[in-house]
């Protein structure tokens, strides 16, 4: 079976001057990214939401209720990532069984926060640019690098109406790392993160808790989810 791609447009090419630009792998350069087609009798897909919302056709529909918390800190074994299991649809829970931690490889993880769609598709998409650098190069991506690839798919595609918060958490050589990623390209480093709508809660507990020598047995994951 053979698919035409011959209508797809493909994204602005254009450069972030907070994204890392360092080139942690080539055949980036040369990749173009998949751009998914907009429904049909859709104007604007970025507006979509607010247009039904303000057309009065779906009451309530557009009202989105948010529920997402993960969190990721790094302690003196390495890093530790929890999430919650909840996803909403509208104003309906629809499962409370996602899970929203995504194995990248066996050394590098991923979470969802936003639109799970978004957020599973290009975090997938990183696995199999991970793996290209790993057969090209004879080693693991490290985990920069695996941030600033996400990053810079991010940018090109900024102003599409992505809805993503991930962070890319994981070990290589250097140790253990964490990254905030999310659709408007930002690529943060840091030794704890909270993500979704209840992280002002769990910073709450991070912040009164956290400690980098603490036991992993001892940690206040429980407490801030």
């Amino acid at each position: 079976m053979s698919v035409d791609f011959s209508s797809c447009i493909s994204p602005p090419k254009q450069k972030s001057d907070d994204v890392d630009t360092q080139d942690f792998a080539h055949f980036s350069a040369q990749t173009e990214f998949p751009l998914l087609q907009p429904p049909p009798n859709v104007e604007s897909p970025m507006t979509f939401c607010e247009d039904t919302a303000k057309s009065g056709n779906a009451p309530g529909l557009m009202d989105f209720r948010h529920g997402t918390t993960t969190l990721a800190f790094k302690y003196q074994g390495g890093v530790i990532v929890a999430v919650d299991s909840r996803a909403s649809q509208g104003t309906y829970i629809s499962s409370q069984s996602v899970r929203k931690i995504i194995e990248i490889n066996k050394f590098l993880l991923g979470t969802m926060a936003g639109g799970a769609a978004d957020c599973m598709y290009w975090e997938r998409y990183l696995n199999k640019l991970c793996r290209l650098y790993e057969l090209e190069n004879g080693e693991r991506i490290p985990v920069k690098g695996a941030a600033t690839q996400l990053a810079n798919i991010f940018a090109g595609y900024r102003g599409y109406g992505l809805s993503a918060g991930t962070m890319v958490c994981g070990w290589d050589k250097t140790g253990p790392h964490i990254y905030y990623v999310d659709n408007d390209a930002s690529c943060i480093e840091g030794n704890l993160f909270s993500v979704g709508s209840g992280s002002l809660y769990a910073y709450g507990v991070l912040d009164a808790e956290y400690k980098y020598e603490k036991e992993e047995h001892n940690n206040p994951t429980g407490e801030a989810m």
